[in-house]
């Protein structure tokens, strides 16, 4: 167990968890002090406070052997949960709560945490014995989420636990998780009342504009100027200090002053900062924000910031930020880590939210995803990002959002370099930004490139229903922006389908095809009846209208017929009105561009795909050997603190126990052992270093040896080549040709494991033509399938169709190590010869490296 962290309860509040002290006692017989009569009887029986006493002093004593956990509320102790080994792989489980923390969830987190630790420690089965009387413990039991086995006898029920995490359990903790993650910020981004602490009499101050924007943004409940050298600000009367009960308070004063601020809050009951000063972790000063957040974190607060703009809610009114200009009524939350780009997007887009979240030392993305996904202000959920505090978490999260509202994200730092020196051609590929696009694709983000297609693809989503499929009807009157938007439709994956005779009524000129090109003399009704027309066609799924002013009836009376035209139509249509940006009648969105429209439409007909498809079961993992295989880590890492490339016999030693056996090697260290050694395990063979990573680049392979004389050769015109670099060989035997393929993965401490596959041997890096997934793979035979070079593995002109079952199945072996083993920090079988016969790995190697254990998913947490 960790040594402490702070957990979400079901109302909100903050909780901290850590493993319990033998210098606990006291608090400890406290809680037992406050325990109402009826609440000993029914966790002690009839032995009641006597035995509650008794309890303590055991728990806390020298001889104590059990796992235990404490939880704090506002610097108190308020509850005690642990399990104690008893036989055969069963524990004994037992939890005491605080009178004043019942039905806040804290038990059930408690019992979560105990169960994975247990199951951590090889326990098996939790036991424990219940009142009958005691419904609360009993249904708390019974609604974990574990496998629960019950048993009567007279008063008391026998309950056992299986202690193996569940799919069950994950899907309830999810669910906790997220009921307690939007609890934590309803009187944040939804407050009651406000006050603004730092409220100046200058008009140009921070603290003043904040205020006179919810003043003049029309929020309904009671606005607390603080600012104990005024006794009025704005028409307001002002506070020496927050007053109490306040919701929510805006900090803009010195940062300096910001710890007692925090403290003024806390003594105030405030359920929410957002601190706008600067000259914090962003100005080097971690230690300060990190002081702010755990006194935040003791009183129950969610934080946001510091250094950022504030907090908007168009729907309930509250615009507590110091933006310019007042943010418009949409459906679209916008979170921006960046108060600059933040503001330029409030200025484009229509928002029914915006947090600011500035160095996000409390409040992030993920806690905004779980808000936003029950809000129903909120269609559409954009994200920009400057860095990732927990991407897994994130990823389940946005996963489980998407499927009900899309989730768009610009992630800034594209070219940066990869956290680890790297060497293998996976890690080479593999870059951190390669981990995002991998990780949001899973997710089903919209990943984008830039914030002006962020506002494109938001401004459709938000305004129109979800494309219905790929085939594009653009009609129009410019027969040249039209082909334009055609030929991006094709190059985007989208189709521009040939429309059925007698479908559209116009003019001789007119081309009635697809693109319809009405000419430059359609008017306005023209152009609305064709749209129409087009939008109740069941061969059409969406309708793209091209329209170049000032031609026919000019820009506002053709937008006019667009709109008309659109009114009852259940498809979706955009326009491009050359050289115009905007949203005709608030529902349809128009581009500038051709190329534009149909960038935002192609993004949003890939989520409607991604979305309609049914959610994957989580595959079970093919079996493996992990006891032996950590031991191999662990030795290799116990030899070599720093980390390093296995042994080729250490790595295929590790590779079989995931059920993978390379092709049989012998190692060497010398031209007489090497002709040995191609004597015994058959000629022909391939001779290859060790040592070099990428060997053939420095002749470090030589295949098809047909002679003894010739290994013995070889090795000694590699050794004198290479030099010290190579500290021995590998002798293989020959294999028949087939294609090569490399299958390979890194692990990144923030982002967990990345897997690739991809052409292999000495094109690899050359060709570039790889494919990227996070584990666990569920569709490794649609991975392989959108290689350029899949092709040959299906009987590419007239050659054998390989075995792309068994490239599969490697995959998903591979796969499961990755997640198994985070101290692999890259790994290449490189290559994968695949042949009708099967798969075979003839090169692999593993570099390791120390790491910290991975956040696991079933203990729920704040970071």
């Amino acid at each position: 167990m960790s040594e402490g962290y702070d957990v979400l309860l079901r109302d909100g509040d903050i909780a901290h968890v850590r493993p319990l002290r033998p210098t606990d006692g006291q608090a400890l017989h406290e809680l037992v002090d406050r325990s109402s009569e009826r609440s000993a009887y029914l966790r002690f029986f009839t032995g009641g406070r006597n035995t509650a006493h008794a309890y303590i002093d055991r728990i806390t004593g020298d001889k104590y052997d059990g796992h235990a956990l404490v939880a704090g509320l506002r610097g108190r102790l308020v509850a005690v949960a642990e399990y104690i080994p008893i036989d055969g792989g069963r524990a004994d489980l037992a939890i005491l709560l605080d009178d004043a923390v019942h039905g806040h969830g804290l038990g059930t987190l408690l019992l979560e945490h105990l169960a994975v630790n247990a199951a951590e420690h090889g326990v098996r089965e939790l036991v424990a014995d219940v009142l009958a009387e005691n419904r609360p413990m009993i249904r708390v039991l019974r609604d974990l989420g574990l496998n629960v086995v019950q048993r009567f006898d007279g008063g008391t029920l026998h309950v056992s636990i299986a202690a193996e995490p569940t799919p069950r359990l994950m899907a309830a903790i999810e669910a906790r998780d997220h009921e307690a993650g939007r609890a934590s910020l309803a009187r944040v981004l939804a407050p009651r009342s406000v006050a603004v602490i730092g409220a100046g009499r200058n008009e140009r101050s921070v603290g003043h504009k904040v205020l006179r924007n919810l003043i003049d943004g029309g929020f309904g409940g009671p606005i607390y100027p603080v600012n104990p050298n005024a006794d009025e600000i704005a028409g307001l009367a002002c506070h020496a200090k927050v007053p109490g009960g306040v919701d929510l308070a805006v900090v803009a004063v010195p940062a300096r002053l910001v710890l007692q601020v925090a403290r003024d809050c806390a003594a105030a009951g405030v359920a929410g900062l957002v601190v706008l000063t600067s000259g914090f972790a962003e100005a080097g000063q971690r230690g300060a924000e990190s002081e702010v957040l755990q006194l935040c974190r003791t009183a129950g607060m969610r934080l946001i910031g510091p250094n950022c703009l504030g907090v908007v809610n168009t729907g309930a009114w509250l615009n507590a930020s110091f933006l310019p200009h007042r943010p418009v009524r949409g459906r679209v939350a916008l979170m921006s880590q960046s108060g600059a780009v933040g503001a330029a997007l409030l200025d484009r887009l229509d928002v029914s939210s915006f947090v600011s979240v500035g160095n996000k030392a409390d409040v992030s993305g993920n806690d905004l995803l779980e808000y936003w996904e029950d809000d129903d202000d909120t269609c559409v959920i954009a994200l920009y990002l400057e860095s990732f505090g927990n991407p897994r978490k994130f990823a389940r999260i946005a996963r489980r959002v998407g499927k009900r509202k899309p989730v768009l994200l610009v992630k800034s730092g594209r070219g940066e370099a990869g956290g680890r020196a790297v060497r293998s051609h996976t890690a080479a590929a593999a870059t951190p930004d390669v981990a995002v696009d991998a990780l949001t694709r899973a997710a089903g983000v919209i990943r984008l490139d830039s914030v002006h297609e962020l506002i494109d693809v938001a401004k459709l989503l938000a305004a129109q229903p979800l494309p219905a499929g790929r085939r594009v009807a653009i009609v129009g009157n410019s027969g040249g922006p039209q082909a334009m938007a055609a030929d991006a439709c094709e190059r985007h994956g989208l189709t521009v389908p040939e429309l059925p005779p007698g479908l559209l009524d116009a003019r001789a000129a007119a081309a009635l095809g697809n693109p319809v090109d009405l000419t430059a003399d359609a008017t306005a009704a023209e152009i609305g009846a064709a749209v129409e027309a087009l939008a109740a066609s069941p061969d059409v799924d969406v309708v793209l209208v091209v329209y170049t002013p000032p031609f026919g009836d000019g820009l506002e009376t053709t937008r006019q017929a667009i709109a008309d035209a659109t009114k009852r139509s259940a498809r979706t249509v955009l326009a491009c009105i050359v050289g115009h940006d905007g949203l005709i009648d608030g529902r349809v969105p128009s581009y500038a561009f051709p190329e534009q429209a149909v960038q935002a439409l192609a993004h949003a007909v890939d989520y409607a795909e991604w979305r309609s498809r049914p959610v994957e079961p989580v595959p079970v993992p093919p079996p493996a050997d992990e006891k032996t295989a950590r031991e191999i880590v662990r030795s290799a890492l116990e030899t070599r603190p720093d980390g390093g490339w296995l042994s080729p016999a250490d790595t295929a030693r590790l590779l079989s126990c995931y059920g993978m056996t390379p092709a049989e090697s012998i190692d060497v260290d010398g031209p007489e052992a090497a002709a040995a050694a191609a004597s015994r395990i058959g000629l022909p063979v391939v001779l290859k270093a060790t040592g070099p990573v990428h060997k053939s680049d420095v002749g470090g392979v030589r295949l098809n040896l047909q002679t003894p004389d010739e290994v013995r050769q070889a090795y000694h015109d590699m050794s004198a080549r290479i030099g010290a670099e190579m500290t021995g060989a590998i002798v293989q035997r020959m294999l028949p040709g087939g294609v090569e393929i490399i299958v390979g993965g890194v692990n990144y401490p923030t982002f967990g494991p990345l897997l690739m596959v991809g052409m292999g041997g000495v094109m690899a890096d050359l060709l570039a033509d790889r494919t990227f997934r996070v584990p666990p793979i569920t569709d490794a035979l649609d991975m392989i399938g959108e290689l350029r070079c899949a092709p040959l593995l299906h009987g590419y002109r007239g050659s054998p169709p390989a075995d792309v079952p068994a490239l599969a199945d490697q995959v998903v072996r591979i796969s499961r190590l990755l997640e198994d083993l985070p101290q692999v920090a890259e790994l290449d079988l490189n290559p994968v010869i695949v042949t009708p016969s099967g798969a075979t790995t003839v090169d692999a190697r593993i570099r390791v490296a120390p790491c910290e254990k991975p956040p696991s998913p079933l203990l729920r947490r704040l970071r």
